[in-house]
């Protein structure tokens, strides 16, 4: 098997829930992300692209089921160009660019676009359908947004609790305390806003035409720990989470050009990581947050190094209790851990965060000179995935 590379990562600004981007349909945003990528490759020929796989949570709606087909289309890429669409939750396009990585080390495609889209402020409501067709009662409309809809009564109620109320059940069993959940987010968004001021995410997030937004919406400068503590929980009259140290509704997309070693010459360019190895772990429903945990540790297995080989962390930030939890269960440096901000300041669009942080991750891995990086992502309903990165760069020591 040969092994592939991650040649090119690119995403949209990251638009508030009902902001800058709530116009802009997700097959759009999807065709922007896939423009946005091909345009950092000009060499590349689309009609060689092997597939294009794209995530997204949601699809019930304006997604048309295949975004990724949608956004080959709309994009104007060849028709020969097919497109397939996963759904992992929170997962999604970090699912997908697993899945194009082992499409090339596989040898079925030299070169495939992997991403994913997500428009949180244009997910449908959703009718259940009656089983005739009068019924004699009212039936309520269900918001596809986030969490749960239209629940199996088979389902154990523990399971079906909301992302929320389980993570105050991991603040409460990891004693994390509200104040360092506080601590957490602001450090987000402190360190987003520093990203941005030094020009990190210049060559990375490319514009949404019409919408004005060229900047992740969500960062806010002057959040401090002392701002947070006066927000009200939002799970429980006495819970730790907050709308400020959890991530918030969000709208994006991401695109990343993956390949195999030889295909740097159909794309005319270097490779800038190579996908060393993935992890994928499940357990309890309940404790999803913790997932990433055990997901990160089989992938750094099959990359066969551990973690004090490790120089640089992108871990989703769904809840700062969960993020925390993780990384401490880890017993890494919190200082290696999304050094750019996090997704509790620029967002999280469900099925674009898993491309989002594997992006951010080879370009952290390149201006550091760093050798090997995780990438990490928890999902609902007790999920984790995880990817190993090693810079190829030239800028860190590497094989």
């Amino acid at each position: 098997m040969t092994a592939s590379f991650l040649y090119s990562a690119v995403r949209t600004p990251f638009g508030r829930f009902g902001g800058a981007l709530a116009k802009v349909r997700p097959d759009d945003l999807a065709a922007t992300a896939l423009r946005g990528v091909l345009d950092t490759v000009p060499a590349l020929d689309p009609a060689t692209i092997g597939d294009v796989i794209y995530g997204n949570a949601n699809g019930a709606g304006e997604d048309n089921r295949n975004v990724a087909r949608m956004a080959v289309l709309l994009a104007g890429l060849p028709t020969s160009v097919p497109g397939s669409t996963v759904n992992r939750l929170c997962g999604s396009s970090l699912d997908a660019a697993m899945t194009a990585s082992r499409m090339v080390e596989a040898g079925d495609a030299e070169v495939v676009v992997a991403g994913g889209v997500e428009s949180m402020s244009r997910a449908p409501w959703v009718l259940p359908k009656p089983e005739r067709g009068y019924p004699a009662g009212d039936l309520n409309a269900v918001s596809t947004t986030l969490g749960w809809r239209l629940v199996n009564e088979r389902m154990p109620k523990e399971w079906t609790a909301s992302l929320g109320e389980c993570n105050e059940q991991l603040a409460d069993r990891y004693a994390i305390s509200r104040q360092r959940q506080d601590e957490f987010a602001a450090r987000s968004h402190r360190l987003a806003h520093a990203a941005w001021e030094a020009g990190f995410y210049d060559d990375l997030v490319i514009p949404v035409e019409n919408t004005g937004l060229h900047k992740d919406e969500g960062v806010r400068a002057d959040s401090s720990p002392e701002t947070l503590a006066g927000l009200r929980p939002s799970f429980r009259p006495d819970g730790s989470i907050t709308a400020g140290n959890a991530s918030p509704l969000s709208d994006g997309a991401a695109a990343l050009v993956i390949g195999s070693e030889r295909a740097g010459s159909l794309i005319g360019s270097d490779p800038v990581a190579r996908f060393a190895g993935r992890g994928v772990h499940a357990l309890d429903p309940r404790d999803f947050g913790f997932a990433p945990v055990e997901a990160a540790n089989v992938a750094l297995a099959r990359a066969g190094i551990d973690w004090s080989d490790v120089g640089a962390v992108e871990l989703n930030e769904a809840f700062a209790v969960q993020s925390l939890a993780c990384i401490e269960a880890w017993k890494i440096d919190h200082d290696i851990v999304n050094t750019k901000g996090g997704a509790i300041a620029i967002g999280h669009p469900l099925g674009v965060s898993g491309a989002r942080v594997l992006g951010t991750l080879a370009r952290r891995l390149a201006s550091e000179g760093e050798r090997w990086g995780v990438a990490a992502i928890c999902i609902g309903v007790g999920q984790a995935l995880a990817v190993v990165l090693e810079n190829v760069t030239g800028t860190g020591e590497c094989s």
